[in-house]
């Protein structure tokens, strides 16, 4: 089983934190994709780097193209990206993807991409820790579940945002690879953390999951795929989404709602609905702080 690291050719960020990973430790090439080398890291031998030359949110199935092509089968996927917004904040992201509703931005309608809870909330921790070193001013925040491409397995994006003048500094990108070596010499899949870290589906709030980011900086709790606002309020999610979400939330220990960011009707609603089909909802006091 393998960790795909996948970078982009199209996406200067991408192409930074790709650099750094290659420069702070030891890989070797093994073999081509799409004419570019690919990468294995000399110690830890599960992880496998690709370069894709276009956008990574429309690259459908490359998990099922690096089996069929590199004869490797990954069991997680991390895709290196730079994220885009109009505020410009200077960011650095994590996110499970997948659509809730029409499939504008690659993947497929109203399908969700499993998530990798425990290791992207690790990686989000460990992003915040090594960002404390340098003299960099950036946010650092989950983003709710959004976007292709589809996958079968796992996946999860790091991002630096938000503007042309972060993807193309080399500091944040650093960050990045330096926190993402981190995570995978202790962790490379999502089973191997201890049990007892609560996973969590978010409902509520923004598209930068603040309530959501609070508690994984607090609290010994992880969150899977996150719903905002926006989305419950156009109307998409219906319990066959919510399942959907569920499914392919894993070892998923309860719900978690941010009441300020919805209306109090959504709330009951949502209570009744989760006590309906004996899903849990949490609060902050019922999860252990972070030690």
């Amino acid at each position: 089983m393998t960790v795909l690291i996948i970078s982009s050719t199209e996406d200067p960020a991408s192409t930074h934190i790709k650099n750094s990973l290659l420069e702070q430790t030891a890989w070797e090439e093994q073999g081509m994709f799409y004419q570019t080398p690919v990468f294995r890291h000399t110690s830890m031998k599960n992880l496998i780097m690709v370069t894709i030359p276009d956008k990574k949110i429309k690259h459908e199935h490359i998990d099922t193209e690096v089996q069929e092509q590199l004869h490797i089968t990954p069991k997680i996927a991390i895709f290196l990206s730079r994220h885009r917004s109009k505020t410009g904040e200077p960011t650095l992201t994590v996110h499970p993807i997948g659509n809730f509703g029409e499939a504008q931005f690659g993947g497929q309608p109203k399908t969700l991409i499993p998530a990798a809870p425990r290791m992207m909330t690790h990686l989000l921790r460990l992003m915040k820790k090594n960002l404390q070193s340098t003299d960099l001013a950036y946010k650092v925040c989950y983003e709710v579940t959004h976007h292709g491409p589809f996958l079968n397995i796992p996946t999860l994006f790091a991002e630096v945002g938000s503007t042309e003048v972060q993807w193309q500094q080399k500091e944040p990108a650093r960050v990045i690879a330096t926190s993402l070596l981190e995570l995978l010499q202790t962790y490379q899949y999502e089973e191997e953390f201890p049990k007892d870290i609560p996973v969590l589906l978010g409902l509520g709030g923004g598209h930068y999951a603040p309530r959501f980011t609070d508690i994984a900086f607090q609290r010994n709790a992880a969150f899977g795929h996150m719903i905002p606002s926006y989305h419950i309020d156009s109307g998409a999610i219906d319990w066959e989404i919510i399942q959907k979400t569920i499914q392919t939330t894993p070892d998923l220990h309860g719900v978690y709602l941010h009441k300020k960011a919805l209306k109090k009707s959504q709330v009951t609603s949502y209570k009744q609905l989760f006590n309906d089909h004996d899903i849990p909802i949490l609060s902050s006091a019922d999860l252990p702080m972070l030690l």
